[in-house]
This record gives structure tokens, sequence and C-alpha cells, in this order.
């Protein structure tokens, strides 16, 4: 079956995922963990991509971005995955690939899982039982968000700010639904829908974005397509 192109949309988040080839390892020390962050930085500002929320695992990472163009997101990721392969190559004494193909992503509503693909990426490292808790874990967003660390590579999307009328107030409502974790079919939902390049929102979300492109933004359904007036969208 063709892979789908991808989908991305100005002014809408995007949960992205990029995994080491055949699982393995895309960082082995601290100086790898931090040449990957700076070039996240460097790209994202360049390309004018918002980073909201990251995390750094051993064998992939992910992202939580917003781009003010069509074309951020992929150029941010095309020249990030270039120049980390030719660091760490270099670096480690290697050659070769160093990503499982092209990186995963999903656009994301924001007012219904937006706050909730936070709360996964943060999770991810207590998932994998490397960490008791999400505030355990350094090579994150999390510790940004609940006031225990300043990360100046992160910008708060506005539903972060709406949790509380202080820091304290929202450092305290986010910590507790991390806290809290994630529903199975809400974990499930986002996961499948960003390794699937499916749109994560209400079904009007899924509608409004179908409607300007011909690429399916959900899985199909059995039956012959609906012709609809489109506009572009990047790939």
């Amino acid at each position: 079956m063709a892979r789908l192109p991808r989908l991305t949309v100005p002014g809408y988040p995007h949960h992205v995922i990029q995994r080491g080839n055949n699982r393995q390892a895309v960082v082995l020390s601290n100086a790898d963990r931090e040449t990957l962050l700076g070039l996240v930085t460097e790209n994202a500002l360049k390309h004018r991509v918002a980073l909201h929320a990251y995390v750094l695992m051993d064998n992939h990472f992910h992202l939580l971005l917003t781009p003010e163009t069509e074309d951020g997101v992929p150029k941010m990721m095309q020249a990030l995955g270039r120049r980390y392969v030719r660091y760490f190559n270099d670096t480690h004494h290697r050659s070769g690939t160093l990503w499982e193909g092209r990186y995963k992503s999903t656009v994301v509503q924001s007012e219904a899982y937006l706050l909730a693909c936070m709360a996964y990426i943060d999770l991810n490292p207590v998932r994998a039982g490397m960490v008791a808790q999400a505030a355990d874990f350094l090579w994150s967003s999390h510790r940004h968000y609940i006031g225990s660390a300043q990360d100046r590579r992160i910008t708060p999307h506005a539903l972060y700010w709406g949790l509380g009328n202080t820091p304290f107030a929202r450092e305290a409502a986010y910590a507790e639904m991390v806290r809290n974790g994630l529903a199975g079919p809400q974990q499930a939902r986002i996961t499948g829908a960003t390794l699937h390049g499916w749109a994560l929102g209400d079904a009007d979300f899924v509608e409004k974005l179908q409607n300007r492109t011909d690429r399916r933004v959900t899985e199909s359904r059995p039956g012959r397509p609906v012709s609809r007036p489109t506009r572009p969208v990047a790939v």
C-alpha cells in the first residue's frame, strides 16, 4: 500500500515522533542529548515553529510543535535529521542510517487533545519504566511546566496559560493532570493517530480538515470516496 503524503497545517499543533532504525539508540550520552536539543531549538527558530513540549528517549523522541507556515515542520525535521546524523556518526565512528524512515506526525485539535498530548509525551519515561514519575526525568519539558526548571526552548501553548491565573496555579494544575495519567483509550488514540498520520480530534475537527485536502485525514471506511472542493494543505 502506498504511504499517505504527510499532512501539515499552519497554526495547528503537530505531535511528531522520530524513531531510531530497528529501535536502536539515537542518543548515547548527555552530550548527544544536548546536541539533539540544540538542533531542535535552532531549526524550530529558523523555520518558525513553536516548540511546546518534548521528550528524548534513548531510541526515539517526541515533539509537540506549531508551525507558522505550511512547510515549517517538514523543513525543520529534515534539517534536524540530517545534521544530527552527521554529528552522531562522526562522534561515534559509525556510518549509515540512524532513523527508522520518515518521522511520524499527526495534526492535533488543541481544545480536545493538546494538554493530553503534552501529558502523553511527559509520561513516556514512566511507561518505559525509566523513572517512577515524570518529574524524575531530566530530558523532557515536564519540569519546565511544573516549575522545577527553566527551559528557554519552550513556548507554552495558550491552553497551558489557561490552567490558572498564576504561575503556581498553572504548575500545580498541570502536575496534577500528569500524575493522574491518561485513560487507556485516550492514550491508544494518540499513539494510533500519530503513527498512522490521522488527524487527532473530534468529528467536526476531522471534517473541517478533510474539506481542505484530498489526502485522507482519518482511517478510510468502506464505500466510494465523497468528492468535495479542496484547498491545498502542505504535505
